[in-house]
């Protein structure tokens, strides 16, 4: 390998096509990439904290937030694409009923377990609470909610133990890259969540790093992010 490792922290949501990128850039440039994956609130936080890295991903508000203060290149900052917030089941499993608002309550009140990401650091997370509350549910459904600290644990937590009848919610982009379980649809009307994700390199980043960044971000990899669970932007 040349020179040190390219470091990435990334939100969860990003993992699949972070991946994909990984193994040709290192080939072509000898570069060792090592990224970290957890939810967005975790990574926001590491990085605001001094984890060395010279690729952060996150969602886009927090990106301008991290400029502000200094923490990454303004002019760096790039958006991958949109993710929704969808609903999955084990493999195998009933396909549950989602299309409005009285089906997706009736789903969520029948299921067995509700396995999501964390409920105050991870964007999913927070909003499927936010969508509890809103359907008048959330007091009878919080004894089934299996929270981990982020969406790809809780969907490897749903494929590996779920009870049969489970539901789980998060990003697509991590119910896609996750074996084991299938997205029913992303969340209907009023209660879905697309929410922009981009890529930034961080004021120390190695030489690297803008390389990879708009390689992450450009029509090369367009059908890779699609293929992920990643809208056009």
């Amino acid at each position: 390998m040349i020179g040190r490792p390219l470091r990435v922290l990334s939100a969860g949501a990003a993992k699949g096509v972070v991946q994909a990128l990984a193994d040709p850039f290192e080939t072509e440039t000898g570069v060792q990439v090592i990224a970290t994956f957890d939810s967005a609130g975790a990574m926001r936080a590491a990085f605001a904290n001094g984890a060395g890295c010279d690729i952060v991903i996150l969602p886009a508000a927090m990106q301008k937030a991290l400029a502000a203060q200094g923490l990454v290149d303004a002019g760096s900052i790039a958006a991958l694409g949109r993710v929704s917030t969808g609903v999955a089941v084990a493999r195998g499993d009933r396909v549950a009923a989602l299309g409005d608002a009285d089906a997706l309550r009736a789903s969520l009140v029948a299921a067995t377990a509700l396995y999501c990401p964390d409920t105050a650091r991870a964007t999913a997370g927070i909003h499927f609470v936010n969508v509890l509350h809103s359907l008048g549910i959330y007091e009878t459904s919080a004894q089934k909610l299996r929270a981990y600290p982020n969406g790809a644990r809780a969907m490897a937590g749903l494929a590996e133990g779920g009870p049969q009848g489970a539901l789980g919610c998060t990003q697509v982009t991590e119910i896609l890259y996750t074996p084991g379980v299938v997205l029913v649809a992303p969340l209907p009307a009023p209660f879905e969540l697309s929410t922009t994700y981009a890529v930034a390199v961080s004021a120390n980043a190695s030489s690297p790093a803008r390389a990879f960044a708009a390689r992450l971000a450009g029509r090369e990899m367009q059908g890779i992010r699609r293929a992920g669970g990643f809208l056009d932007r």
